[in-house]
């Protein structure tokens, strides 16, 4: 029995009339376990004048009454954080200490957003002439967007939605159609937490609602993350339609790996980020630079590590590599496989041939050493739990690989010396990095975002960046009567 996965819209669940619909599978037994309705150009336009007119009201909502919303959510997510994380389990795959981390990263956005009386504070000039005073004020934008992919169903919605509620906006959410449950969870919480109708919306669909997104005259900004052909065009076709947009396509994150590097750290730390969620993170690292003698240390210690990887049900606690997000995407990353071996690839491990369910979608780990920049499975994004081995000879010829990478997501060294990893941050074209850490993701109170083909526009995501991104600047000037010519008898000796 399948589950009907609707929209919610004015504060309610809101059954799709379209017509039309996509599957939901459950990618550890490859079993569909839902059908989610896809919202015509129409549904659209009628769930942004819903959250039109709840904008309209939210905006004058005083800070203090923003915040106690953000507080009450915030302790929602907190209670149902297992519930949200067997939810994103079910439906994208990841094991579940996974998903309710992803939680607890969401969880950090809406506390830095519970701040927002502090955050909106404008300046103040007092005599900038004589009898004039000039200041500034953030005010919201009306109904925003935003447009979040399958790898962080919970998380990523609340990267967005957290700073632009907070700002006084109605957001309306179109999640991935792949695993798009958690955002009714979100929805309900927004609800409970004493969040009016309307102010939080969710539009199941696929391309058809994302364009109308697009297209909507109010919409006033949109938010996105996904690959990078996609950013592109949503970048491209928001901003011709004068809408703010902030997108973050894709990755091709390196870590480089110095002679001096504490082995065992390193291989423990890359591990962890090229095969945790099965490398389906767009922070996943998912090239390994080596240089000098530290090749085949490394290559060893990783690879003695992943045979101790379980890969199974991301519901099995013991658990350590959950499946794919579909067939579809697991055979394509398989052919990523063999085209790095056809290319001269060292085959090291080969998640082919790893026992693995047999239901599901399922992908052991592949480790690949002696790649090169030109073979495909260096240049593409695979997004799947591969690891490819560059060598070089040094640092310079490392530093030069990562930043003529067209993606500039994150990177990350390994080394013990303090200098240089000072110049590898100072040297790199590359928007987070990492010093012995393997995922630089920032905390709330910093902004996420790349720099070159991993990012279109000019703003990051969530913290300082997305208080600005979800308001717009208002300059004051004032001048009032002279007191000393007024007639209204103020009560007290006029001064001037």
């Amino acid at each position: 029995m399948t589950t009907r996965i609707s929209h919610w819209i004015d504060g309610r669940d809101t059954a799709g009339t379209s017509g039309r619909t996509g599957p939901v599978y459950n990618p550890a037994t490859g079993e569909q376990s839902g059908e989610v309705d896809f919202a015509s150009a129409a549904e659209v336009d009628a769930a942004v004048t819903s959250a039109k007119q709840a904008a309209a009201e939210w905006r004058q909502s005083s800070l203090s009454k923003r915040a106690a919303v953000l507080f009450a959510f915030r302790e929602l997510l907190h209670q149902h954080t297992d519930e949200i994380a067997k939810v994103i389990t079910s439906e994208h795959g990841k094991v579940l200490s996974d998903a309710a981390g992803e939680v607890a990263r969401g969880l950090e956005n809406v506390e830095f957003a519970t701040g927002v009386p502090q955050l909106l504070k404008g300046d103040f000039s007092e005599q900038a002439s004589t009898g004039i005073d000039v200041y500034s004020i953030r005010q919201p934008l009306g109904v925003v967007a935003g447009i979040t992919p399958f790898n962080f169903p919970a998380m990523v919605p609340l990267w967005m939605c957290a700073n632009a509620i907070a700002c006084g906006n109605a957001f309306v959410l179109k999640p991935s159609e792949k695993d798009p449950s958690a955002s009714l969870v979100l929805a309900r919480l927004w609800k409970e937490a004493g969040l009016p109708d309307g102010v939080f919306t969710v539009v199941q669909g696929d391309k058809e609602a994302v364009d109308a997104l697009l297209d909507h005259e109010d919409i006033a900004a949109i938010s996105f993350v996904g690959s990078t052909p996609i950013a592109r065009s949503i970048y491209e076709r928001g901003t011709a339609n004068g809408k703010r947009v902030q997108a973050l396509g894709g990755a091709k994150n390196h870590a480089l790996v110095l002679p001096d590097a504490d082995i065992d750290m390193a291989a423990d730390s890359i591990v962890g980020a090229a095969y945790g969620a099965a490398g389906e993170r767009c922070m996943a690292l998912s090239v390994t630079v080596a240089v000098g003698d530290v090749g085949d240390k490394l290559v060893d210690a990783v690879a003695a590590r992943l045979p101790k990887l379980k890969v199974g049900s991301g519901a099995d606690p013991d658990t350590d590599m959950g499946p794919l997000i579909t067939q579809q995407h697991r055979d394509k990353v398989a052919g990523y496989i063999a085209q790095g071996a056809d290319a001269g690839a060292a085959v090291v491990v080969d998640g082919r041939e790893a026992e693995v369910p047999s239901d599901g979608f399922f992908l052991g780990t592949t480790l690949l050493d002696h790649v090169k920049p030109e073979m495909t499975v260096y240049t593409d994004e695979i997004f799947g739990p591969v690891l490819s081995v560059v060598r070089v000879e040094t640092y310079e010829e490392g530093l030069e690989l990562i930043n003529s990478n067209p993606f500039a997501n994150g990177t990350a060294i390994f080394t013990r010396d303090g200098g240089a990893a000072r110049q590898f941050q100072f040297d790199v074209h590359v928007g987070m990095v990492g010093i012995n850490v393997p995922i630089p993701v920032p905390v709330a109170y910093y902004s996420f975002g790349g720099w070159k083909a991993s990012l279109f526009g000019d703003t990051h995501m969530y913290g300082p960046e997305g208080v600005n991104f979800y308001t717009r600047g208002k300059v004051v000037t004032s001048r009032w009567p002279d007191p000393a010519t007024s007639s209204i008898d103020l009560g007290f000796p006029r001064t001037r």
